[in-house]
């Protein structure tokens, strides 16, 4: 068996594997989110597993978590806008609120018909991002449901499709690099127009004739440390044992992050020696996985 075969059948059974935990554990939208903007252009189906986003030339639409986390894993499966979607950017993302923010982002970058999408990554911590990554998927993510993840603990925050990871980024502030540690932030998701910067720079436009612009969500599931509103954590003074913790990269996820980044990766803004003529970002020289 040639590795283009191993790869293909590695990758089969760890969807399937995604795929299941993704429905075992799914939530409720109904009580687990709130739509927040874009009216009738969010919603929420089959009694509560499935929430539609669209986008027409009036508005976008979006909705967030009704809980806010210090620490969690969040997962959804996704099937993004088919066809023509250039201009458009679906997203699914943690932030917290004010100016000096932090913020994981997952976002999806439409294009023209039969080009990739674009799946852009960033992360601010105190209101400064600059750390973005680029990939291109292994699968066409319009034609079926995929599973998308964001792990974030004290060690790591690891962005994972299918249970495949593809990017970390670890804690290093006892080198001084910033990472999001104390401000509570919601899961966030939306559908909106981002035509100045989304496909190919803004050089290709919108086709609004193609619109309603639709993409769907479902098996959401947020499994976390809860913030309330007096700032009790669920999950201090407890004994819990939750994987995601403690969550890093085995041996086998070191390989599979290598392959992803290896062969998938169309930007890293610690290899951009042009955008950091001073040097690259201190992170940037520290150990990656």
């Amino acid at each position: 068996m040639d590795s283009c075969v191993r790869v293909s059948e590695m990758l089969k059974v760890l969807f399937v594997l995604a795929f299941l935990l993704g429905s075992s554990l799914a939530g409720n939208f109904y009580k687990d989110v709130t739509i927040t903007w874009g009216g009738p252009r969010a919603q929420i189906l089959n009694g509560g597993q499935v929430l539609s986003l669209s986008l027409d030339n009036v508005s976008g639409s979006g909705f967030q978590s009704n809980n806010e986390y210090l620490y969690g894993r969040f997962d959804v499966q996704l099937k993004l806008v088919p066809g023509n979607s250039a201009g458009t950017v679906t997203t699914f993302f943690l932030a917290s609120q004010g100016s000096a923010h932090d913020e994981i982002d997952f976002e999806f970058l439409g294009n023209s018909s039969g080009q990739p999408y674009t799946v852009h990554t960033n992360i601010y911590t105190r209101g400064v991002g600059n750390r973005e990554q680029q990939f291109r998927l292994w699968f066409d993510p319009t034609v079926a449901f995929h599973t998308y993840s964001i792990l974030w603990n004290s060690q790591n925050i690891i962005y994972m499709v299918d249970n495949i990871p593809i990017r970390v980024f670890k804690n290093y502030a006892a080198y001084g690099v910033a990472f999001p540690t104390s401000q509570p932030m919601r899961l966030l998701a939306s559908l909106c127009n981002a035509e100045p910067m989304t496909t190919q720079g803004g050089r290709v436009k919108t086709d609004w004739t193609k619109a309603p612009f639709t993409a769907t969500y479902r098996n959401y599931n947020a499994t976390g440390c809860v913030v309330s509103a007096t700032g009790t954590n669920s999950c201090n003074g407890a004994a819990n044992s939750q994987a995601w913790l403690t969550q890093g990269l085995d041996a086998n996820g070191r390989n599979r992050i290598r392959w992803v980044q290896q062969k998938q990766m169309i930007y890293n803004y610690c290899t951009d020696v042009k955008r950091y003529p001073q040097g690259l970002p201190k992170e940037c020289r520290l150990p990656r996985f």
